[in-house]
């Protein structure tokens, strides 16, 4: 293996490193957001709670 082919293979390793990161990063990022998202759900007293404003006197 020459110089250039072990170059070019520590390159690929180093992307697939980096990129299997990434995803694992979004996924736990996701997942995140998914649990917060029921947490908040499950706090609101009432299912419209701050997306409506009632203006009847």
């Amino acid at each position: 293996m020459n110089a250039v082919q072990l170059q070019q293979a520590v390159n690929v390793s180093v992307m697939k490193q980096v990129q299997d990161t990434a995803q694992a990063q979004a996924s736990i990022l996701l997942e995140s957001l998914g649990n917060t998202t029921q947490s908040v759900q499950a706090q609101a007293s009432h299912p419209s709670l701050g997306k409506t404003i009632d203006i009847r006197a």
